[in-house]
């Protein structure tokens, strides 16, 4: 698969199935992202690799409500970084952006190996920190809820997340975010 199909075939699935997590597998994921690009190379990305059955289940009570289909994911990701370990050029603060690359490098590797890596902000920060140990000066920037894609639609769905599974959310035409020289409304 190159990355045009990757790009393509890469969802946000809810029906999620088991799959096997193993150490390599995290190494593989893991691995995508050290190639991301950051500010000065500085790499502020900080992950956790919860798949421990009990510490899962934990991780259930950080996640709002509508978000019980992640109950059935093979693993969560905790991406979180401090501003500090990034650049800091005036009033920008780059550590979020650059997690952002590393995340994409990371969503684009599993979709490449058969899995479904959907980020969510349906979490609380202050319980994720808890649970996983993040000290307190870190940012929880997202969590990722990873499985197999299921085509068996989970009964956990509202109807509006079921109509999501059945067929690709729209996306923007071109012409609503690109322009050409110069900023157009």
């Amino acid at each position: 698969m190159d990355v045009t199909q990757a790009i393509n075939k890469r969802r946000a699935y809810r029906s999620l199935e088991p799959v096997e997590i193993t150490e390599d597998l995290i190494k593989d994921l893991a691995g995508s992202t050290q190639l991301a690009p950051s500010c000065f190379n500085n790499q502020p990305w900080r992950f956790v690799f919860v798949y421990d059955t009990k510490v899962l289940k934990d991780m259930h009570t950080v996640l709002s409500p509508g978000n019980e289909w992640a109950h059935s994911a093979s693993m969560i990701l905790a991406v979180f970084s401090r501003k500090e370990d990034d650049c800091i050029i005036k009033d920008r603060e780059y550590h979020q952006f650059d997690c952002g690359m590393a995340v994409g490098f990371l969503l684009l590797r599993a979709t490449e190996l058969g899995l479904v890596a959907h980020p969510i902000a349906g979490f609380s920060p202050k319980k994720t920190k808890e649970v996983l140990g993040i000290p307190e000066e870190y940012r929880v920037i997202t969590l990722i809820i990873v499985g197999k894609h299921s085509e068996k639609i989970s009964t956990a769905l509202s109807e509006k997340q079921v109509e999501g599974e059945k067929n690709r959310p729209e996306r923007l035409p071109l012409e609503k975010f690109v322009h050409f020289n110069r900023f157009e409304s």
